[in-house]
């Protein structure tokens, strides 16, 4: 029996990669006690099973800090998926970002949230991502500043799907409700069935580094007067997201986006700078096609009362279908839409134009 349990201790610790003993108390025939650790460890593997579970995971996390708004970043660099999630949520003390990515560390002692994802609030969701990534790094926060959370995922290792730029499309369910029906499983599919069930409480941006500096400095607006941002020295003064609204010039743009995890060339701060980068909409209002803007011109269906007349609603789906297609073009020549198609029937003519931007 000695000989057995000997045997099977030493396979333990060949599993776990070191010697480590990882068996608090061993039973005999095979059975094991786990310790605490090697036990959360194991769960955290498996909760994190590809790159579409980490950004969920961290849409959730700025969710239950009481984020509004959630800027997510992404980019493949090789086989490393970089993620960089700003949000305007309650914050972390200094003294807690580092801690806030072990085992049971949470700050919701008295709640748990239940959603469809599961359950939130046991303190596992940034450990079970730091066990996955290759870094996990809180970037910049503070309290009642919001965050700015980094992860790389090496994908070699950590799965996601190889369409990454294919838009969803939505559908309504059997109780008349919104839901994404169509469309790979991918990072924008998650943040669309993030935004989509969140859309209450949470308003969810997603792009390139420079789309998200883009969008900020053109949908944010500072907390304190414009003039008194002028007089503040120091970025780290203001909420996360707000902070590039100080930069006055392309050096200072690019050095505060650094300080967010999101790096940039001086050409590309300087295009930011001089509107040839366009902001974002939500992408609720991408999915939906419902515009951020007020003033948009809506498509005209029934100039010509003698021609073609399609509903606005399969106008709306064809723009849909032509949006998510244009990325066989946008890959191939690095364009990027600025808005969603505009449709207009005149007379036997379905026109549709595409207002387009060369990325770098």
């Amino acid at each position: 029996m000695a000989e057995k349990e000997n045997d099977l201790l030493s396979f333990v610790s060949s599993v776990s990669g070191d010697t480590k003993l990882r068996v608090e108390e061993s039973y005999g025939d095979g059975f094991v006690r786990l310790r605490v650790g090697e036990a959360e460890r194991r769960q955290a593997k498996h909760d994190i099973r590809c790159v579409e579970d980490a950004v969920v995971e961290m849409l959730r996390n700025a969710r239950d800090a009481g984020a509004h708004r959630i800027y997510v970043a992404t980019w493949r660099d090789s086989d490393m998926r970089s993620i960089v999630m700003l949000d305007d949520g309650c914050g972390i003390p200094a003294e807690m970002q580092s801690k806030v990515f072990d085992a049971r560390v949470t700050s919701k002692l008295e709640s748990v949230h239940m959603d469809r994802w599961g359950i939130h609030g046991r303190g596992m969701a940034l450990f079970s991502i730091k066990e996955n990534s290759s870094v996990a790094e809180v970037v910049t926060s503070a309290p009642s500043l919001g965050s700015s959370i980094r992860i790389e995922l090496d994908t070699t290792s950590i799965a996601e799907k190889a369409d990454q730029s294919s838009w969803p499309c939505v559908g309504t369910d059997e109780d008349g409700a919104q839901s994404v029906v169509r469309g790979p499983h991918n990072i924008i599919r998650t943040c669309c069935e993030f935004a989509l069930e969140e859309k209450a409480s949470c308003e969810v941006y997603l792009g390139s580094p420079s789309d998200i500096i883009a969008t900020i400095r053109a949908r944010v607006r500072p907390s304190v007067d414009e003039s008194s941002l002028l007089f503040i020295d120091d970025p780290s003064d203001l909420p996360v997201i707000e902070r590039p609204l100080l930069a006055g010039d392309a050096s200072e743009l690019m050095s505060i986006s650094a300080g967010l995890g999101l790096e940039m060339s001086e050409r590309t701060a300087h295009r930011i700078l001089s509107g040839q980068i366009k902001p974002s909409r939500s992408v609720l209002a991408r999915l939906t096609h419902r515009s951020d803007a007020k003033d948009d011109a809506e498509v005209d269906l029934t100039r010509d009362r003698r021609g073609l007349r399609v509903s606005e609603a399969d106008s709306e789906e064809f723009s849909r279908l032509m949006e998510r297609d244009f990325s066989f073009l946008g890959d191939r020549y690095y364009l990027s839409l600025v808005d969603e198609p505009r449709v207009h029937v005149s007379g036997d003519r379905v026109n549709v134009s595409f207002h387009i931007e060369k990325r770098d």
